[in-house]
């Protein structure tokens, strides 16, 4: 079920849903389509992060060991 209802956009954001509707669909037209699809993503993501930070743990680690972990992935990413 759908429901109608008024969202203000930034004109940035409104560019970007623009053209990702033309490029998947052909036409603004379907620009609630694509916003959908965004937020449908967001609030899947979001709820799949908090069930992994919830699930039982595979592995133990100290803090230390953690951020020096981070240090180094940090460290390869920028370099």
């Amino acid at each position: 079920m759908t429901k109608r209802t008024t969202v203000l956009i930034d004109d940035e954001v409104y560019e970007k849903l623009v053209q990702e509707s033309v490029k998947k669909y052909g036409s603004t037209k379907a620009i609630s389509k694509v916003l959908n699809e965004r937020l449908r993503g967001t609030v899947s993501g979001e709820r799949k992060i908090v069930e992994l930070i919830r699930s039982k743990r595979l592995a133990r680690t100290t803090a230390k060991e953690f951020e020096q972990f981070r240090k180094r992935l940090s460290s390869r990413l920028e370099g």
